[in-house]
């Protein structure tokens, strides 16, 4: 008998940026994989599927309770932007660890955080959600130019807007209004307005249990592609001081605790200001971007099972054993592109590199950074070091490294990343497998539905990635 703890899944986002979280979960948990379409890549790892609208409370909760009736769930773990609330819903439906929906909530909704924080006198810039043009404009003059124009309720820096003088606004708030994603609610009052911060932005990855907050990685981050704020580059530190710094830790867990955040895992952002640390916001969720991945390299704490033992309500294993450097580069076209392959010539990359990434797949539309596009990367490069400067080299050796092939001219192509607006998916017909015993690895159907049912997997993975998946 398998006495592994059983988690439930909501998601997996794409295999290129979180497989391996999932492969490190498998080693000590039993997984059941929740996602809105018949998964791929995913099925070496978990022990059971259910396919079902995982955007949709109600249905996670009773798909969730049809399994939990029979082989009962431990935690509800999810690291999907979109379904972080869901996910909620399900743990809270089923009694089990994790913070309320209303708190998952407050965080996703940076005008709802930003009235906790502010509540909470944690320092932070000032913001108002705004609904039209009129008032942007009255909101900027007042807080001051330059200011940041940001969605609600987005993610991964999408639409995040620098607007250095009045004359610029109309079109920041317009190109800001106009975006979204098919799975991220639309507010009224969907825009903000927001004090622009100057200093060096950071993020924190976090382990959160029995209210206590356990910083496990801090990211330095490298943006680029002004004014929009893409993220280029992380660079992390084993041993950053910055880890043990009183007036960080100090926002840190004051965030936490304005916003109720009490047990999961966070990653929030912060800017390093002249008069101190100030929140950006803070997410409920595992970081993107290769963070976790890269942390856990340099530290030797699993961010995969950090999550998974607080999920179950566990105290994570947050030991460090190891030192270091990583970093992370992504890298752009120069003009819009139809990917065909990424090539990569070994023979110049640095001893360093951890391993090159194609991040966009054959046939999609790669198109500029500088045009406000905000899945314009198309690989990505991760080094592992003594120091940030031989991360700095093997990044730089990448660059040379790495070339972009254009698919042939008349192929057909599609937009690289998730849809930038456009209707909720649609709710998918419901099944489930469980892992037979003597299936060689194989999840087959069980009596809740047929294997198939639920329509192919497309390169993103089961939940096609989500908007938090890569940010």
């Amino acid at each position: 008998m398998d006495v592994r703890p059983h988690l439930a899944l909501i998601a997996t986002g794409m295999q290129a940026w979180r497989e391996y979280l999932v492969e490190s979960i498998a080693r000590e948990y039993r997984i059941h994989l929740f996602a809105k379409s018949r998964p791929s890549w995913e099925l070496e790892y978990v022990d059971g599927v259910t396919v079902v609208n995982t955007l949709e409370p109600d249905l996670a909760i009773a798909a969730a309770r049809a399994v939990h009736d029979t082989d009962p769930f431990d935690g509800v773990l999810c690291w999907d932007e979109a379904r972080i609330w869901p996910a909620a819903c399900v743990a809270e439906a089923l009694g089990l660890p994790g913070v309320s929906p209303d708190v998952v909530e407050r965080c996703r909704d940076k005008h709802l955080s930003r009235t906790a924080l502010d509540a909470a006198g944690v320092p932070q810039p000032a913001s108002v959600a705004v609904a039209s043009l009129e008032e942007a404009a009255r909101e900027a003059a007042r807080i001051g130019y330059p200011v940041v124009v940001k969605p609600r309720a987005l993610a991964a820096s999408v639409a995040v807007i620098v607007v250095e003088s009045a004359d610029l606004l109309a079109d920041a708030y317009e190109r800001v209004r106009g975006t979204t994603l098919p799975e991220v609610e639309e507010y009224e009052y969907g825009v903000l307005v927001e004090e622009c911060l100057r200093g060096e932005e950071i993020s924190i990855d976090s382990a959160v249990f029995g209210g206590k907050v356990v910083p496990l990685y801090l990211a330095h981050k490298r943006k680029g592609y002004e004014p929009f704020c893409e993220e280029i580059g992380h660079v992390l530190l084993a041993d950053d001081p910055l880890l043990s710094d009183p007036a960080l830790i100090k926002v840190l867990e004051d965030t936490h605790a304005a916003l109720g955040f009490h047990t999961g895992m966070t990653h929030t952002e912060v800017f390093l200001t002249e008069t101190g640390p100030r929140v950006v916001e803070l997410n409920g969720r595992l970081g993107g971007d290769f963070i976790p991945y890269l942390g856990g390299r340099v530290t030797g704490i699993d961010a995969g099972l950090a999550a998974a033992a607080v999920a179950v309500g566990r105290g994570p294993a947050v030991e460090r054993t190891r030192t270091g450097a990583a970093a992370v580069e992504f890298f752009y076209p120069e003009v819009a592109t139809v990917f065909g392959a990424l090539r990569v010539d070994e023979a110049l990359l640095h001893p360093a590199t951890d391993k090159v990434v194609p991040i966009a797949q054959p046939g999609e539309l790669v198109e500029r950074a500088e045009d406000g596009y905000m899945w314009a990367r198309y690989a990505a490069a991760l080094a592992i070091a003594d120091t940030e400067d031989e991360c700095r080299a093997a990044l730089d050796a990448a660059a040379k490294a790495i070339t972009l092939e254009p698919a042939p001219p008349g192929t057909a192509s599609v937009p690289a990343g998730p849809a930038m607006s456009g209707a909720p998916s649609e709710p998918t017909p419901m099944a489930s497998w469980r892992r037979a015993p003597d299936a060689g690895g194989q999840a087959g159907p069980d009596a809740g539905g047929q294997a198939g049912s639920g329509g192919a997997a497309g390169r993103a993975g089961s939940d096609g990635g989500g908007a938090g998946s890569a940010g």
